[in-house]
């Protein structure tokens, strides 16, 4: 690896850090209560970037960076579920995984159902500025209504 190469991918992870803390500010000014994860990705351990809570409804999220579209692969979606099914102690529909894609300044959040992971239906989830959120932030477990 040259210092290009490592410069490029100290700026990629500056950028998901950063939009990890503006997601843990997000919440927190909707109600919830928040929290990163240091070093969750890179990690075999079944975590999260950020946990949240609000009220009874437990969050784990997966946050990424891009300018117009961004990939979260399915192992790190089935971390959320593994996450919320060995730590979270209450019934699963407390529990909610959300992708999160921060897009410049825009901001898509889609929730994963447990009957994909259930069902073992899982991909790869590609979120792009087209995409219309399935989790609204302002109401946490209502599922997304347009306004």
């Amino acid at each position: 690896m040259d210092k290009n190469d490592a410069h490029r991918i100290k700026l990629w992870r500056r950028r998901g850090y950063y939009s990890e803390r503006q997601l843990v500010k997000k919440l927190e000014e909707k109600g919830y209560h928040a929290v990163r994860i240091p070093l969750s990705n890179p990690s075999m351990n079944p975590l999260p970037d950020v946990i949240g809570r609000r009220k009874n409804h437990v969050y784990s999220f997966e946050c990424k960076n891009g300018s117009y579209a961004v990939t979260t692969p399915k192992e790190q979606i089935i971390k959320l579920f593994q996450f919320l099914e060995f730590f979270i102690p209450t019934e699963r529909r407390f529990k909610h995984s959300v992708l999160v894609a921060h897009l410049k300044k825009e901001w898509k959040m889609k929730e994963v159902s447990w009957l994909d992971y259930d069902n073992d239906t899982l991909e790869n989830a590609t979120i792009t500025r087209d995409s219309r959120s399935t989790f609204n932030i302002e109401k946490g477990l209502d599922r997304y209504k347009r306004y």
